[in-house]
């Protein structure tokens, strides 16, 4: 990580409503983060953000001028979902507005971790992994070239993928991902398809063990994607820290929120040295918008860990120990049977928010 900078003394926060169920998962993580930080005596200004839908009838975009603007000055931000199928025909191609956020400011890693809790049905109990997903290239085409996207077509039934691997970005989110194991157990794997991609993935499997040998203190093990797929299935206690390139990422991290009981609950942010942005996996879930249905855990649990990010790098324990309430209050909620429906519980978006909001003074 970089060196503490000068300490904010008021935390200025962006807040992204986005689409779906974003106007109400959002707002209600809004008010979890200002019960936490005013519980522990943190000062907290929000910044509210157009994208999406209501970005298109105000500014004729999904994503206008006016956000990036926005976002630049701003020490973090809190990231709805997006729903661009359901955008007019001309707004719909070119990457999702997270995407061209994250593409924008940098954010070149997205750290997942995928966690089983007490009182969450689950096909795998002792789930306690975090997977460091390289986020700028890969084999994502809106994110591996300069201009223009990395897949075309060479006749009307030909199509090509170009996928980028670099060794900067690979040492990147290498280190990323041990600096990461060194505050959990300490074990890193690196996951990769070296064998039938020598050079892309071998530059990466590589790179990754270049930097490992700067991290004596932490064992690395590696293994092909296709393996670490079963493997989660079979025993997920295996894993501690895994890091790798974008799509091998994109899958694993769904896979694993999934065993560890639901994506209602799967946290992740997306972050580069100096900017970070909470943004759960899952989707905007169009049929439930409005009904007071949606699980927000995802985006506190997000929450959190973007507080925990900006207290690690501003210096500022007490924006760390908001997030650790946050996901204390979660997780307690949990633990007493407060759940909402995606999780086999009975408690409304609004309810569990209420509940979490309770709980968020108990530690």
């Amino acid at each position: 990580m970089d060196a503490v900078q000068a300490i904010p003394a008021t935390l200025r926060l962006g807040l992204i409503e986005g689409d779906g169920i974003g106007h109400e998962i959002v707002p209600a993580t809004q008010r979890v983060v200002d019960e936490a930080l005013a519980v522990v005596g943190a000062a907290v200004q929000w910044v509210p953000l157009l994208m999406g839908l209501r970005a298109i009838g105000e500014h004729g975009d999904p994503l206008p001028e006016q956000t990036f603007a926005a976002l630049d000055e701003l020490d973090g931000w809190i990231l709805g979902p997006h729903d661009n199928v359901a955008y007019p025909p001309q707004h719909r191609s070119g990457p999702p507005p997270g995407g061209a956020i994250r593409k924008r400011f940098g954010l070149f890693a997205n750290i997942r971790p995928a966690r089983a809790f007490s009182g969450v049905r689950t096909r795998s109990p002792e789930m306690d992994v975090v997977i460091v997903r390289e986020n700028s290239e890969g084999f994502y085409a809106d994110r591996n070239m300069f201009a223009g996207a990395g897949e075309f077509a060479a006749t009307p039934d030909v199509a090509l993928s170009v996928g980028l691997i670099t060794r900067a970005a690979s040492e990147r989110i290498a280190r990323q991902a041990f600096e990461l194991a060194r505050e959990r157990r300490a074990h890193v794997t690196i996951v990769h398809k070296a064998n039938v991609l020598p050079l892309t993935m071998g530059l990466f499997l590589q790179s990754c063990r270049d930097v490992g040998a700067e991290f004596p203190d932490v064992r690395i093990t590696h293994e092909h994607v296709d393996a670490a797929a079963a493997h989660l299935v079979r025993d997920a206690t295996d894993y501690d820290v895994i890091v790798t390139e974008n799509l091998f990422g994109d899958i694993l991290s769904d896979l694993a929120g999934e065993l560890s009981g639901s994506l209602g609950i799967a946290a992740s942010i997306n972050c580069s040295l100096t900017k970070a942005m909470a943004q759960a996996a899952h989707g905007a879930a169009p049929d439930i918008a409005g009904h007071n249905r949606a699980n927000p855990a995802a985006l506190f649990l997000s929450a959190a860990m973007l507080l925990r990010w900006l207290g690690r790098r501003n210096g500022r324990t007490e924006w760390s120990g908001a997030g650790a309430r946050i996901e204390h209050a979660v997780e307690t909620s949990f633990e007493s049977g407060v759940a909402t429906a995606d999780l086999g519980g009975l408690a409304s978006t609004s309810e569990f928010t209420e509940h979490v909001l309770a709980r968020v003074h108990r530690r």
